[in-house]
């Protein structure tokens, strides 16, 4: 037994403590991009929102940096914290936050110099060109603050603070949400000020995430612990790896994506610019549902890496379980929304002529079909993770975006038209599915093998 909480109080009380506030923060991060949306839409309108949808994989490879370097250095430290290593703990964890510092002032360096051409690899069109131009090049300005602080706010849960690690993500949601409709309709300044808004919501949250430094309370830092360090990075970056590929994955499907849509929707009434407005309109709305299972996941991986370094695997099956469970609650949920309810979820977004309502409606309704169970492959990639199976999380992160999504993305259009691409999301949510339950399966009969020969 231990004297850490994660090793003895239950896991449902510890689950909820850890999971709920991690849940927040991670909401409130998909919400920068939702509220933006929502605001350009109604004043800018479907062009306006077009222009956020290819801007958007800027902000999903930060995420994918963030996630390399918090995740990794967060399951890193959960580890050493379980096998009483505190020294080792510290060193982990100062080694990435320098990383997130000099890996989000490149990310920015290099945003800012390929931004036309990296814009037109993402799927813009001239109408919306303009657009994307202006909002993506003041955001990028808020890249490594958000880097930083989303990385921080993994290593704030794993020091036990998970309610701080939300007010670091609120707070900034929050000046963001005042001064979006500030900059947009008392100023006028359109997309312009929605970005701006963006990035000073992101400053705030950076301000408090850089403030925990000084009240860590199972680390001590001493000024060699942010030494870097090339072999700790190699390591951080290998436990981070399959949160990471997922949403680099992500990125790619994008990308992918977008341009599957402008190149087919050219053939059909639907046109280039309203399946690239509509397709982003339901991907952020989704995002909110993975958000929320992401959420899930980083509140049980310190549960999950704690009990699995101090070898207390039915604690280690119970939270798994417990964490996919909540997940197809709160999934059920948004099927329900997105099959019953789709016109007034689209709405939000602002108004669009008829053609644009009716490809949103079909794009929700097909595209999010299988949403029920489109998250467990995510939980799944993140436990392989917190058990120290870097390799096989990030195998599995891989599976639905870059495995099963991309090649049916590439192939049913070519049979089916437009329509090939919506109904790609839900056999490759389906495929994946399948796989997590094999291989998690597989694994958790290991560790109660394990548990029976150790206690003869």
């Amino acid at each position: 037994m231990t004297d850490n909480p994660l090793g003895y109080e239950k896991i449902s009380t510890l689950l909820k403590r850890f999971a709920i506030p991690s849940i927040m923060a991670t909401l409130v991060g998909s919400l920068y991009n939702i509220v933006d949306q929502i605001f350009i839409g109604q004043g800018v309108g479907y062009l306006g929102n077009a222009a956020t949808n290819v801007s958007y994989p800027f902000s999903t490879i930060c995420l994918a940096i963030s996630l390399l370097l918090g995740i990794g250095s967060a399951s890193r430290v959960s580890l050493y914290l379980g096998n009483r290593k505190p020294e080792a703990a510290a060193k982990t964890a100062g080694n990435g936050i320098v990383l997130m510092v000099i890996l989000g002032l490149v990310y920015l360096v290099i945003g800012e110099i390929f931004l036309i051409p990296l814009l037109k690899l993402f799927g813009t069109t001239p109408e919306v060109f303009p657009y994307a131009q202006q909002y993506a090049g003041i955001t990028l300005a808020g890249m490594p603050f958000l880097i930083v602080t989303n990385g921080m706010s993994n290593l704030i849960r794993a020091d036990g603070s998970p309610r701080y690690s939300m007010t670091c993500m609120v707070v900034g949601a929050i000046v963001n949400t005042i001064l979006d409709p500030l900059f947009i309709f008392v100023f006028h300044w359109g997309i312009f000020g929605a970005a701006l808004a963006t990035v000073l919501g992101q400053i705030f949250s950076f301000i408090l995430a850089i403030r925990y430094l000084w009240h860590f309370k199972t680390i001590h830092f001493e000024k060699r612990s942010f030494l870097l360090n090339l072999r700790e990075s190699l390591k951080t970056c290998a436990m981070g790896i399959s949160s990471s590929s997922n949403q680099i994955a992500i990125t790619f499907v994008q990308i992918i994506l977008y341009n599957s849509l402008t190149y087919y929707g050219a053939k059909t009434v639907y046109g280039t610019d309203i399946p690239l407005a509509a397709c982003g309109i339901v991907m952020k709305t989704n995002a909110i549902i993975l958000s929320i299972v992401v959420g899930i996941s980083q509140g049980a991986q310190p549960i999950i890496g704690f009990n699995y370094g101090a070898k207390q695997y039915p604690r280690v099956r119970e939270a798994y379980l417990l964490a996919v469970k909540w997940n197809l609650i709160i999934s059920a949920i948004g099927f329900c929304l997105f099959q019953c309810f789709p016109q007034f979820i689209i709405s939000l977004f602002g108004n669009g002529d008829k053609l644009y309502l009716e490809f949103a409606v079909l794009f929700m309704r097909i595209f999010l079909f299988m949403v029920v169970v489109n998250g467990v492959q995510l939980l799944s990639s993140s436990f392989f993770t917190a058990i120290g199976k870097a390799l096989k999380g990030a195998l599995l992160a891989l599976t639905r975006q870059v495995f099963f999504l991309i090649p049916l993305i590439l192939v049913l259009p070519l049979r089916f038209g437009i329509m090939g691409v919506l109904f790609a999301g839900p056999i490759a949510d389906f495929l994946a599915f399948m796989l997590s339950v094999v291989l998690v399966s597989i694994e958790l009969r290991k560790q109660k093998t394990a548990m029976q020969i150790s206690s003869m």
